[in-house]
């Protein structure tokens, strides 16, 4: 179930509860921008960025772009109410250490520059956890600024690439072919695609193996004319700029890293959305198209 390979109906729908909290610490290195200030002074002007950028020239860590050290450990209670097994735990305790380094202009919303993350999250069995896992990721994201135009104030072409895999998985085989899998992170960690962030054309959490590779561009036009500048009584929404944005998604899940196999057989899906700075953050939604179907997400943020 959730392979590539899998069909949209491969799944049960059942009854449960899903309980979270994580505990996150970030460390900003001294270097680059934050040389010698902690936090960066970002100056706007109507939303879009006058001065204070912190990257988007040449890529140098030691002297430009905001690099952080992050530690988080999470935790996730899942339970199903199944009429086979009775009730079913799917319960995580991870602990995730990256690092990330953002050399974009403007980290809300990036016109230049690039970004890289690279992370390991463990569950090392404790408490409920029934499995010790392992999952490595590795992120990286390239913003280019086509300028204005008569109609926009702002034209992106937004490129992203994400890839991991769980060294961990291991798959044991009985004398009747039953597969059963060991070590291997939840179905709603590691690997996985599809939902608010990745794959939008399908639903959360659609495909799920040991290994991911996925890819998408996006073409941001913030428009030029704000239809609510001039409405006073809608003030306290404090919309800054409207962004229509067309996207495109590809990539897939494989149960070994083997490029030649996740560079194969694609799911590939595409979309619209409509994006507002509001109150001083991004604001998107987002439709999604595939041969699965259509859906539609809002959340705070851009995706990448």
């Amino acid at each position: 179930l959730g392979s590539n390979n899998s069909g949209e109906l491969d799944y049960t729908e059942t009854k449960g509860t899903d309980n979270w909290f994580d505990l996150k610490l970030e460390y900003v290195l001294p270097m680059g921008g934050s040389g010698y200030y902690g936090m960066t002074d970002y100056k706007l002007k109507d939303g879009l960025l006058e001065s204070g950028s912190t990257g988007g020239g040449s890529w140098n860590p030691l002297n430009t772009g905001v690099t952080v050290l992050m530690l988080k450990q999470y935790n996730r209670y899942r339970n199903y109410e199944t009429k086979d097994y009775g009730d079913v735990d799917v319960t995580t305790h991870p602990v995730r250490l990256g690092v990330y380094h953002n050399h974009t202009d403007f980290p809300g919303n990036p016109s230049t520059g690039s970004s890289q993350y690279l992370a390991v999250s463990s569950d090392f069995g404790w408490l409920e956890s029934e499995k010790e896992w392992t999952f490595v990721e590795f992120e990286m994201s390239k913003y280019f600024s086509l300028g204005s135009s008569n109609w926009a104030r702002q034209r992106i072409i937004a490129l992203n690439l994400w890839t991991g895999d769980a060294p961990t998985w291991k798959e044991e085989v009985d004398e009747n072919g039953n597969i059963t899998l060991v070590d291997n992170p939840p179905f709603y960690e590691g690997a996985t695609l599809g939902g608010f962030y990745r794959m939008r054309g399908y639903p959360t959490g659609r495909f799920h193996d040991r290994s991911v590779l996925y890819t998408t561009a996006e073409y941001r036009y913030t428009l030029d004319w704000n239809p609510i500048a001039n409405v006073t009584w809608l003030n306290f929404l404090k919309l800054d700029w409207l962004q229509m944005v067309g996207f495109v998604e590809g990539g897939r899940v494989a149960n070994e890293y083997d490029l030649g196999e996740l560079f194969s057989d694609w799911k590939v899906d595409g979309g619209i959305g409509l994006r507002a700075l509001a109150a001083g953050g991004v604001v998107r939604f987002d439709v999604g198209m595939s041969e699965e179907g259509t859906n539609t997400w809002v959340m705070f943020g851009h995706p990448f």
